[in-house]
């Protein structure tokens, strides 16, 4: 049987762990040729060797326009061209109050969240044009839609995310070229971790937490992992998705859908707090 991707070039950044690496194994599954650009480049290798000529590693910051050029021509130059870009490199930071800004950290929150994906649509372009078309996915958060899922600078860069992935839509649709983003909610990979300094096998672990507890927080009751977010990529990056451009898929078990007691029957909403005695009637 004929996979969703068979024929199809991608491009994926943060390949090789998380989300990015859920996604190389579900695209590859799929019949995709894959250039899985990273910074771990042990994993990277491993990655490479698992999947043999389906898959090329490439080291790719995506903080350094040469290092997003190169992955983008390397998918031309391996395998003939390029029809799917997901931008999908990530990192987190622990400014969680505005008197913690530290303006660095702020610019290298957005060089990579951003900017990154700017510069990879950018190169992504002229290759997509010359395929007839083809499929722009950006991760963003909900982070970026709701106050209170991440710290400031990230917050603040994931919604750029989405916005940018709508104007870039505008621009490009006309040419075949679709653009969307996913937010993804509670997913257990290590950014957690990493978002707080951790070393990344101490954040790696705490992914394991994450995929232990998460249940607790949403109204579907698992985590959420990266494999339920490669597959609303692979949605958008399949033929199944040719008439869905400037929009974001939420990926969260439901965790934005609203306030704990929407979903959580022994939790009190507010008016209940405020009027217990007409709350417990409203509720009966």
């Amino acid at each position: 049987m004929a996979g969703r991707l068979d024929g199809k070039v991608a491009v994926i950044t943060g390949a090789a762990s998380g989300i990015g690496l859920g996604s190389v194994e579900l695209f590859a599954a799929e019949g995709c040729r894959i250039v899985a650009a990273d910074i771990q480049d042990e994993k990277g290798r491993m990655l490479e060797q698992r999947f043999g000529g389906q898959v090329r590693y490439v080291h790719c910051d995506v903080t350094q326009e040469p290092d997003i050029a190169a992955a983008v021509q390397l998918a031309d130059s391996e395998f003939g061209g390029l029809d799917i870009l997901f931008n999908n490199a990530g990192i987190s930071d622990a400014m969680r109050s505005i008197p913690e800004i530290e303006a660095q950290t702020w610019s290298w929150i957005f060089d990579v969240l951003v900017r990154g994906p700017a510069l990879g649509m950018k190169h992504a372009t002229p290759l997509l044009l010359a395929r007839g078309g083809g499929s722009i996915i950006n991760t963003a958060s909900i982070a970026g839609m709701q106050a209170g899922w991440g710290p400031i600078a990230y917050s603040s860069a994931k919604a750029s995310v989405i916005h940018m992935s709508r104007c870039a839509a505008a621009q490009l649709s006309r040419q075949k070229i679709r653009v969307n983003a996913i937010c993804p909610g509670l997913i257990a990979t290590s950014i957690f971790g990493s978002s707080v300094g951790q070393s990344r096998e101490v954040a790696d672990q705490m992914a394991a937490r994450v995929a232990e507890n998460g249940a607790k927080v949403q109204p579907i009751p698992r985590a959420g992992l990266p494999d339920d977010v490669a597959r609303a990529a692979l949605y958008l990056a399949s033929d199944d998705s040719a008439f869905v451009t400037g929009t974001q898929i939420v990926v969260d078990g439901g965790i934005t859908v609203g306030s704990r007691h929407s979903w959580d029957s022994g939790s009190l909403s507010p008016f209940a707090e405020l009027f217990p005695d007409i709350g417990a009637s409203a509720e009966d």
